[in-house]
């Protein structure tokens, strides 16, 4: 696939995800694939994603990256926590039509923190990557 494709549905493989919060929802829909202990997360880029230039926001760049986090972290510890730090270091732009993917994985964690590593591409292209800290609450899974 080249990075000119563009998409009406999810690349093979993924499905929209129902179990978001109202926030995730409201600026999705987010589409996952799972296979063994990877995940990946999904979105085509549409116009309510995208700044007045017609790319994708930084924001939802920011999001996107959240939620692939907030995944690799409950995936590894199978309990609740909150973001206490995000880095989004943007890599190049994403247009409408265009399929993104991700996914994350933690790092570390110490005491009640775990850290985590994400990036997100279209085609062959990355066009972001980040980091963060979030803070286990244990016993509110």
């Amino acid at each position: 696939m080249t990075n000119k494709q563009k998409h009406n549905s999810p690349a093979p493989g993924f499905v929209e995800s129902w179990t978001r919060g109202p926030f995730s929802t409201h600026n999705g829909p987010i589409f996952h694939k799972v296979e063994g202990d990877q995940f990946w997360h999904g979105l085509i880029v549409t116009a309510r994603h995208c700044n007045s230039r017609g790319r994708l926001h930084g924001g939802m760049m920011t999001t996107f990256a959240d939620g692939l986090m907030a995944t690799a972290v409950h995936r590894a510890n199978q309990i609740t926590a909150v973001t206490i730090s995000l880095n989004c270091n943007i890599c190049a732009a994403a247009d409408i039509g265009d399929w993104i993917e991700g996914t994350a994985r933690q790092t570390g964690v110490s005491d009640d923190f775990a850290f985590v590593e994400a990036e997100a591409w279209v085609g062959e292209k990355i066009i972001f990557n980040a980091s963060g800290v979030f803070r286990l609450l244990e016993g509110k899974g």
